[in-house]
């Protein structure tokens, strides 16, 4: 059973050294299921002697006012044999066997963390104490409590106090040790008033009666040793410290104790309680009953561990990975990230994620609708046709056919198709990988930087798909397909009478004809840039966005420096500071769960 409450001394130490302190933070707290033991007690009720007097040793701090000035996570360890010894979580590689030097060490401590104003700190001290006169245990020594403040306190220190101590002791885990003085009534006792609200059944409370030996001739505190004064669930506990003039003479520990059991055991009105009294017993008694709660403790203990460790790797890994200090690291992390960006752009693009569905869009519907808005009928009208027809005549009428009015006809209706030929990729599909990439989320900056790049890349490469779309378009003009000529029914008619006006010189059957045969032209070259445009598009486009979006981003980053890779990962310092206190917790819950795991196995 030993080893459950040297678990729960290295969950406490752990938990002090990586700040949880059991207060109120946006942080998930341990501190707070660990099972304890509170030191609860007025000024001059006596607390700091029990406590001596339970480990064996002169080592707490005396004097005027208020002297316990930060909790004191007093852990007792007991040694089969050898010197007696104090360690401090804080100098962990200092043994003290000195306990005058501990004592000094504990008022230096508390300056350190409060100044010499006698301010009061919730941040504990650690002090493990080695002995062979002492019992495995752990109390919590907190600030007695008081009822006004002193020279040199703030007003507020007598609720600050009080609310140091409530903070504790309101917690189920926690067990209540109430000191209470004999020689006052125990209606105004501290301790026991505090102890009450939070506990009002006397479930978690121990009571101890302190200075039963300097009480009233014929008076005695038997009614209230017995539980008839004031019952709690566990058995009120009296001791006899130390007197003043006995610290003054540095009276042995070992002396008092057997002072102590001969009181109790020789007093006529305490010796049927004799068994029942003392430090000695009180240490015992409170060991065992440690252990018992936290053996009840540890499976809801363990399922907390496990759960908080669940969400707190869940929240790191959204708030995403810390920034790296070097210049190397920060390139590889941003590297990392536009990868990633890079990634789900493709996929969009592929169809993994929806998007890519709007490019085939373009090529199935945009671009034949735009070729059906072009209405080449309206363009090759009669009147249309016979204008450019003779035009292209000139002073000089055809012989044969108009084949340069054609050619015109021809040019003029394709070049129209020039304006639908330009459809693109759409940078939306960049703005949509930029707001799914969760790591630029995390630096304003890069993010921007990245978007504008791939927009800019995808710009070049639209220009240059609009090039070849456009030569595509340019090539129909710059030369006519024949076979589709010479597969036309041949006119019976040689063409118009060249001794009629070049402005009637064509009937209006036979311009018909030349518009008809124009605008089967013109569609069979719709049809065949309808297949041959997105071609182009995804060859210089789509393609080439996939291979390579961001290589210009990334020819210019390796240029850059370290304060300027720096600048790109701007993170919010809330964010940082959020991270840097989750990992913390994170591997104090990690150890805990690593220190019960192997108490498991080693049973």
């Amino acid at each position: 059973m030993d080893n459950l409450i040297s678990l729960v001394n290295k969950l406490q130490r752990a938990c002090t050294a990586l700040g949880d302190h059991g207060e109120e933070s946006a942080l998930p707290t341990l501190w707070d299921s660990l099972p304890a033991i509170a030191v609860v007690g007025g000024q001059s009720s006596g607390k700091s002697s029990v406590l001596e007097s339970i480990v064996g040793k002169d080592f707490l701090p005396r004097g005027s006012g208020i002297v316990t000035r930060r909790p004191l996570v007093l852990q007792l360890h007991k040694i089969d044999e050898g010197r007696e010894y104090a360690e401090f979580l804080h100098l962990s590689r200092k043994r003290f066997t000195d306990f005058a030097a501990v004592r000094k060490e504990i008022s230096d401590e508390t300056d350190r963390e409060t100044g010499r104003s006698k301010q009061v700190s919730s941040v504990p001290i650690h002090l493990s104490i080695y002995s062979p006169n002492v019992v495995n245990l752990t109390l919590i020594d907190l600030p007695g409590l008081t009822k006004v403040a002193v020279e040199g306190q703030p007003e507020s220190i007598v609720q600050d106090i009080e609310n140091m101590v409530r903070s504790y002791i309101e917690k189920p885990n926690c067990i209540i040790l109430a000191i209470s003085p004999a020689n006052q009534d125990l209606a105004t006792s501290d301790a026991i008033k505090i102890s009450r609200e939070v506990d009002p059944k006397g479930e978690r409370t121990f009571g101890v009666l302190t200075k039963i030996d300097l009480m009233d001739k014929g008076t005695d505190a038997v009614d209230i040793l017995e539980g008839k004064a004031y019952r709690l669930q566990f058995p009120w506990i009296g001791v006899v410290n130390r007197s003043q003039a006995d610290i003054n003479k540095s009276v042995d520990m070992i002396a008092a104790r057997r002072r102590e059991r001969e009181y109790f055991a020789n007093s006529p009105e305490y010796k049927h309680l004799a068994q029942r009294m003392g430090s000695e017993h009180l240490g015992k008694m409170l060991s065992k009953h440690l252990e018992t709660v936290i053996k009840s403790r540890i499976p809801g203990i363990q399922s907390l561990i496990n759960k908080t460790i669940a969400e707190l790797e869940a929240e790191l890994s959204r708030l995403g990975k810390p920034i790296a200090a070097d210049a190397g690291g920060k390139l590889y992390m941003i590297m990392e990230i536009c990868r990633i960006f890079d990634q789900i752009y493709k996929e969009h693009i592929d169809g993994i994620r929806p998007g890519g569905d709007k490019i085939y869009n373009v090529f199935d519907n945009q671009l034949p609708a735009a070729l059906k808005r072009l209405q080449f009928d309206k363009h090759l009208s009669v009147e249309n046709v016979r204008k450019l027809i003779t035009e292209a005549d000139g002073y000089q009428p055809h012989l044969i056919a108009p084949e340069q009015g054609y050619r015109r006809l021809i040019e003029s209706s394709l070049v129209t198709i020039r304006g639908p030929a330009e459809a693109a990729v759409d940078a939306e599909l960049v703005h949509k990988s930029v707001n799914e990439t969760a790591e630029l989320r995390q630096y304003p900056t890069l993010r921007v930087e990245v978007g504008n790049a791939a927009c800019e890349s995808l710009d070049r490469m639209r220009e240059e798909s609009k090039k070849a779309t456009l030569k595509l378009v340019d090539m129909e003009c710059s030369y006519l397909t024949i076979d589709f000529f010479r597969k036309l029914p041949q006119d019976i008619e040689k063409g118009g009478n060249p001794t009629h006006s070049v402005f009637d010189r064509y009937n209006d059957p036979y311009l018909r004809r030349i518009g008809t045969t124009v605008l089967s032209y013109v569609n069979m070259v719709c049809a065949s840039l309808r297949n041959s445009i997105p071609k182009s598009i995804v060859y210089c486009q789509v393609r080439e966005s996939k291979r390579s979006l961001l290589d210009h981003f990334f020819t210019e980053l390796g240029k850059k420096e370290q304060k300027q890779l720096a600048s790109l990962l701007d993170e919010d310092p809330a964010v940082m500071e959020r991270r840097a206190a989750l990992a913390k917790r994170l591997e104090l819950y990690r150890s805990a769960q690593a220190e019960i795991d192997a108490v498991a196995w080693s049973k």
